[in-house]
């Protein structure tokens, strides 16, 4: 082991141990992402992957994020800020792990993504915590999945969780664990889901240990170099733009049919920064499509990131270059009780915002706008077990085109993740049967470089019982094109299409019946179009 140094005294690192560390650090949370991965009970992590990792030095700065979900990160920023504001590294004891979701009282995003953040200690000193996340299918509320539209209240969506140990002494707190499962529709899937996050940080613990070992005395000094160098990197990437401010605005649907609440962004680029600000836009809503501060901060880290500089290590030296504000109490800094479970369909336009404020800055690169995911939750009695199946779904929509390349289809856009769930995978674990999925073709945006179509989804329940709640945007206002592009397809829920009782749904739905027999088509919105179409 590299001998201890002594506090305070300057720490030389050169260049490789730093590359060394920062690449160990990142591949701590990848194996931590996998290890989640493959514990898993749901489908909804085991298959879809909708689930995060992440690494944070002692400070509370998060230093590696896996490849996952973008939007994870700022709920784990929260969580981890949380516990340090609330205890003193001295109430903080190796073997400790503690649990949040709730966005208003310990920095979560939406009720169903469970932080699960446990410290690590090198003789007596917190020199790192590990972070894993999670979205559980259910966690109670007043429809299954604990994520709809419809809901009007936080209180409706589920059980919040304010920031408490969930394991001491390395062993779980069976007390804590039992107020969650009796909470949720689908205990057995949590039980197995939340062990499998403790058994991610668990393994990055033994591997950040393992680290320190190796490096002694110069692990925090290259993190801090790790950091400043990625601080450096993208601020040179900010100094290649175009001074100035730059305005955009974008709609999400509103709280009566036909209305809107609009999302404004004002940017300035100065002196090596973006500073964003949100003022000017709509009240939060009494609708669950409410966007609440870690949401906002993700969603504006991931997408400045990927119109920037794709490439800069996702770590907090790049967010030093950016300053975020927005009113309380707006749509996308929502305060209690808010709604805000669909917050992550809704940070789909809250990223066209983004981009098309930063499109003026850097129009070689600009990208209209894009069509993001539609979300159903299917419940009912699963015939093979007798217990309540809960099945969360996520269908893709299309990327907006760029000057240099078509839009993508069937993608989950800007801050969004997580795959779809294969049909084998489904059909073996639920009485439903997908019979139709597909490119949906003409919803890109005409252009010279056409907008990405979405994709059509058609799900047929198989037993009685079953009911859906559905939720989305773009279903009435669509992806805008860019340039002289054409806009997208807007979006769509269609129960039993083609047949002579076919009905269009509304963009949202609460446990709505689907008889053995019906079909829900989903059709999901596409991207717009770049130039005129020749």
């Amino acid at each position: 082991m590299t001998p201890a140094i002594p506090a305070g005294a300057p720490v030389a690192v050169d260049a490789i141990t730093a590359e060394v560390v920062s690449r160990r650090l990142w591949s701590i949370a990848e194996e931590m992402g996998v290890t989640l991965i493959r514990t898993a009970f749901s489908p909804n992590i085991k298959e879809r992957a909708d689930c995060s990792t992440a690494v944070f030095d002692g400070e509370g700065r998060v230093v590696a994020q896996a490849h996952r979900v973008p939007i994870h990160i700022g709920s784990m920023i929260g969580a981890v800020a949380a516990i340090r504001a609330k205890y003193r590294p001295s109430e903080i004891k190796p073997g400790d792990m503690f649990m949040v979701n709730d966005p208003y009282n310990g920095g979560g995003s939406h009720l169903p993504d469970i932080n699960v953040i446990a410290p690590v200690h090198v003789d007596g000193a917190i020199v790192a915590y590990v972070a894993s996340i999670a979205h559980h299918s259910d966690v109670g509320g007043m429809t299954p999945g604990s994520e709809a539209a419809v809901c009007r209240s936080i209180f409706q969506e589920g059980l919040r969780i304010p920031l408490v140990r969930i394991y001491r002494d390395g062993a779980v707190i069976d007390d804590i664990l039992d107020f969650l499962l009796l909470n949720s529709r689908t205990p057995d899937e949590r039980n197995g889901d939340l062990r499998a996050q403790i058994a991610a940080n668990l393994t990055g613990i033994r591997a950040v240990l393992d680290l320190f070992a190796r490096y002694g005395g110069q692990t925090a000094p290259a993190i801090d170099a790790y950091l400043e160098f990625t601080r450096r990197r993208f601020q040179a990437a900010i100094e290649r733009l175009k001074e100035g401010v730059y305005s955009a605005e974008d709609f999400l649907d509103g709280e009566s049919a036909g209305s809107q609440a609009a999302i404004r962004l004002t940017l300035t680029i100065a002196d090596g920064r973006l500073a964003f600000d949100f003022a000017g836009s709509a009240a939060q809503l009494t609708w669950a499509r409410n966007i609440p501060r870690q949401a906002l901060l993700a969603t504006v880290y991931t997408v400045a990131k990927s119109l920037l500089d794709p490439d800069v290590p996702a770590n907090a030296g790049y967010f030093q270059t950016m300053t975020v504000a927005a009113p309380d109490g707006s749509v996308v800094q929502s305060t209690a009780p808010a709604p805000v479970g669909c917050r992550s369909i809704s940070a789909g336009v809250l990223g066209d915002v983004i981009a098309a404020a930063m499109s003026k800055a850097m129009p070689e690169k600009a990208i209209a706008a894009s069509g993001p995911h539609h979300l159903a939750v299917f419940n009912g009695p699963d015939p093979k077990t007798g217990e309540t199946f809960v099945n969360y779904e996520t269908v893709a929509g299309g990327m907006g085109a760029r000057p240099y390349r078509d839009g993508m289809d069937a993608v989950r856009v800007h801050a969004s993740g997580a795959a779809n769930l294969p049909i084998e995978a489904l059909e073996h674990a639920y009485p439903l049967r997908v019979e139709r999925y597909q490119i949906r073709d003409g919803s890109g945006g005409a252009g010279q470089r056409p907008g990405g179509a979405g994709v059509v989804r058609d799900y047929r329940a198989l037993i009685d019982g079953v009911t859906v709640s559905l939720s989305s945007e773009r279903q009435h206002a669509a992806a805008r094109g860019l340039d002289g592009g054409g806009a997208g397809a807007t979006g769509a829920f269609v129960l039993n299409p083609g047949a002579p009782d076919e009905r269009v749904l509304n963009a949202a739905e609460a446990d709505m019946p689907l008889p053995q027999g019906a079909v829900l088509s989903i059709r999901t919105p596409g991207g717009g179009g770049f130039g005129r179409a020749g």
